[in-house]
């Protein structure tokens, strides 16, 4: 817990130090790319699941694990069976992911 200190006032710095220049909490955090579209689950390739928020390489693989080993995924729900995507992540991906039709994402 020593280090947690330092960072939660750094943090807390930070914030300060925003509002006092007139921006955003947030100037400080680096913006996501804006993703349109869907990624389907059952066709896509690790590369096409990757632009996925909160799915890096370990997760991309991990979901063509179990979608091979499940010979498919029969509903956006069953991705919470894939180590590392709990019902939070399943929320934050659920406007992004299909289980049938093409996929048509996009990075804009």
């Amino acid at each position: 817990m020593k280090h947690r200190i330092p960072t939660v006032r750094a943090l807390g710095l930070a914030w300060l130090l925003a509002l006092l220049l007139g921006g955003a909490p947030l100037a400080f955090a680096a913006e996501s790319p804006a993703l349109s579209g869907v990624v389907n689950v059952n066709t896509a390739t690790a590369e096409e699941l990757q632009i996925l928020p909160g799915i890096g390489e370990a997760r991309a693989r991990a979901i063509l694990d179990a979608r091979k080993a499940r010979g498919g995924f029969q509903s956006v729900e069953e991705l919470v069976a894939v180590r590392g995507i709990g019902n939070t992540a399943l929320e934050r991906l659920r406007p992004f992911v299909a289980v049938k039709g093409k996929t048509t994402a996009q990075v804009r």
